[in-house]
C-alpha cells in the first residue's frame, strides 16, 4: 500500500468512519466510563518502528479497537460527571469534517475569506445569543481553549497599561495581576509566560460564605500596590469557577477597575453559555460598560466540539497592538486595504484552524431553543440531583448550585476532618472504579468535597438517579478503610 488516497477510496473508508462513530455514539454506555489500562500498557501494544511500507486503512481500524479504545476515557458517556462537560454533537463532528477537509489556514482574510468571515459572523451570533454587551460585537474571536484566551487579554492589557513598552521593549518595571483563590489556575500560568511572574499575581480574598472575590480587598491590594511603584494590568472575575462554580460580583469589581483604571477580563469559560436562556442572563450583570474581554467556551456546555473558545473584547486595538507582526513575506493587498480582520493578529500562534465551521453547524442545526433546551436539561438534572442531596441526612450540599454542577459529601459519623476527608477520596475511587460514573473532587474550607458535573448531551433522569442510587449504596459500605 502507498501513495496517496485517492477519492474513491476516501470515500470507501470515510464510510466505514462515519458508520464506526455512529455505532460508538449508539453504544456508549456499554462502555466503563473511565479507561481500566495501566500505565505504558497502550504504548506496549503499538509498535515500536513506524512502518516502512503503508498498510491500508482496514488496519488503523482494527487496532483503534483492539489497542485504543481501551484506553480512552468517554467523556460523552451518560455516567461522565468529572470535571466539566466537553460536548461534542452531530453536527459539530460533521463540521469539523468539513473542516479538516477543506484544510484551510486561515490565519490571514487572504488565505481563507470565507474562514474569517464566517468566524466573524458565528462570534456575533453567539454574543447575541448570549445577549452580550453591543461593544462586543464584531470583536469576538475563536481561541483553542480559555486558557489561551486569558493570556491574549492579558497582553492586551500590558500593552495598553505600559502603552506598549512591553510589546517593543519587554517588562522593564513590576507588573501586577489580581485573581482569587478561586481563578482558574490558567490565569496564574498565563502571567508567568506573559512576562509577569507568579510573585505578581496578586490573591483576592473571597466571601468565606459564597467563595466570591472581594472588592473591598481588590481595591485595598490596588492601592497598596501603586503606592508602592508597581503597575497593576488585570483583574479576572469569573462566573462559574471551575470548583463549585462561584460567581464573582463582576459589577462591583468593575467598579473598581474603573477607578484604578485597570482592565477587567471577565472568565466565564463553563458557565458564560447558560445565557442563552434568558432566565440566566443575571450572569452577565456587570459585562456592560465595565468588561475589557469577556470568554466563554461553547466546547464545554454547548454541544461544540473541542476546541472552540470565544474570545471578546472592547475594544480591539491593545489585543491587535501587542500581537501584531507584519514580515514581509505576510504582506497582501487585503491586509494594507485596512477593510479586513487577519485573526492571526488576534491569537498566539501565527496558523488557525476553520473552527468556525462546526460552531456554525450547531448553531444552525439546534437553533437557539434546541440550545436553550441542552442547557435547561443540565440545570434541571442538578437541581433534581441537589433536592435529593438536601433531602438525605447523611449528606452534606453545598448550598451553591445554579448552573449543571453539585458539590457535596457524606456526613461520616464518629470521624475527625482528616480522616472523613479520607474517606471521601476513597469513596470516590471506589465509584469511578465501578465504571458506571467518573466523579472528581474539591476542597472547601479545607474539606473534600465530591463534585458531579451534569451536561454530557447524552446524560438524562434515569442516569442521574442511577449514580445518586450508587453513590449511596457505596457510602452505605461505610468508609472502608
Amino acid at each position: 500500500m502507498s501513495g496517496h488516497m485517492t477519492p474513491e477510496e476516501f470515500r470507501r473508508y470515510g464510510k466505514q468512519v462515519i458508520d464506526w462513530i455512529a455505532d460508538y455514539q449508539q453504544g456508549i454506555e456499554s462502555y466503563p466510563v473511565q479507561a481500566r489500562v495501566r500505565p505504558g500498557e497502550v504504548l506496549a501494544g503499538l509498535p515500536e518502528h513506524p512502518p516502512e511500507r503503508g498498510e491500508g486503512f482496514e488496519g488503523i481500524l482494527a487496532d483503534l479497537d483492539r489497542v485504543i479504545m481501551p484506553g480512552v476515557t468517554h467523556w460523552q458517556h451518560p455516567g461522565f460527571f468529572a470535571y466539566f462537560p466537553a460536548n461534542a454533537s452531530g453536527p459539530a463532528i460533521l463540521g469539523d469534517l468539513l473542516s479538516a477537509g477543506l484544510g484551510v489556514q486561515g490565519m490571514l482574510w487572504a488565505t481563507g475569506p470565507a474562514c474569517t468571515e464566517l468566524e466573524t459572523r458565528v462570534a456575533d451570533w453567539l454574543a447575541e445569543l448570549l445577549d452580550l454587551p453591543g461593544r462586543f460585537r464584531g470583536n469576538g474571536v475563536i481561541q483553542d481553549s480559555a486558557s489561551s484566551a486569558c493570556l491574549v487579554a492579558i497582553l492586551a492589557a500590558l500593552h495598553r497599561a505600559g502603552g506598549g513598552e512591553a510589546a517593543r521593549e519587554g517588562i522593564t518595571r513590576r507588573h501586577t495581576l489580581y485573581i482569587s483563590s478561586q481563578t482558574h489556575s490558567s490565569l496564574e500560568k498565563a502571567a508567568r509566560i506573559a512576562g509577569i511572574g507568579s510573585a505578581g499575581v496578586r490573591v483576592v480574598d473571597v466571601d468565606p460564605r459564597t467563595l466570591a472575590m472581594d472588592p473591598a480587598h481588590l481595591d485595598a491590594l490596588l492601592s497598596e500596590d501603586r503606592a508602592a511603584g508597581m503597575l497593576p494590568v488585570m483583574v479576572c472575575a469569573t462566573v462559574g469557577t471551575t470548583s463549585t462554580t462561584a460567581v464573582d460580583p463582576v459589577a462591583a469589581i468593575g467598579e473598581v477597575c474603573r477607578r484604578h483604571g485597570v482592565w477587567l477580563h471577565v472568565d466565564a469559560a463553563y458557565a458564560g453559555v447558560a445565557a442563552v436562556c434568558p432566565e440566566m442572563r443575571w450572569i452577565n450583570d456587570g459585562l456592560d460598560g465595565h468588561a475589557d474581554s469577556y470568554a466563554t467556551d461553547p466546547h464545554k456546555w454547548l454541544l461544540t466540539n473541542f476546541d472552540c473558545s470565544l474570545l471578546w473584547t472592547a475594544d480591539r486595538a491593545p489585543m491587535i497592538g501587542a500581537l501584531s507582526i507584519l514580515p514581509e513575506y505576510l504582506r497582501n493587498q487585503a491586509t494594507s486595504s485596512g477593510e479586513v480582520i487577519d485573526y492571526r493578529d488576534w491569537q498566539i500562534p501565527l496558523g488557525r484552524r476553520f473552527r468556525a465551521l462546526k460552531l456554525w453547524s450547531v448553531i444552525r442545526w439546534y437553533g437557539a431553543e434546541g440550545l436553550r433546551e441542552h442547557i435547561r436539561t443540565g440545570v434541571r438534572l442538578a437541581r433534581d440531583l441537589a433536592s435529593w442531596i438536601g433531602a438525605d441526612p447523611g449528606f452534606e450540599l453545598l448550598d451553591h448550585h445554579p448552573f449543571g454542577l453539585v458539590c457535596f459529601r457524606p456526613r461520616w459519623e464518629g470521624l475527625d476532618d482528616g480522616e472523613a476527608d479520607e474517606a471521601t477520596l476513597r469513596l470516590m475511587e471506589r465509584l469511578n472504579a465501578s465504571g458506571d460514573l467518573y466523579l472528581t473532587h474539591t476542597k472547601v474550607g479545607g474539606r473534600v468535597l465530591l463534585r458531579m458535573a451534569i451536561g454530557a448531551p447524552a446524560t438524562g433522569d434515569r442516569h442521574v438517579r442511577a449514580a445518586w442510587d450508587r453513590i449511596r449504596e457505596e457510602t452505605d459500605k461505610g468508609p472502608a478503610w
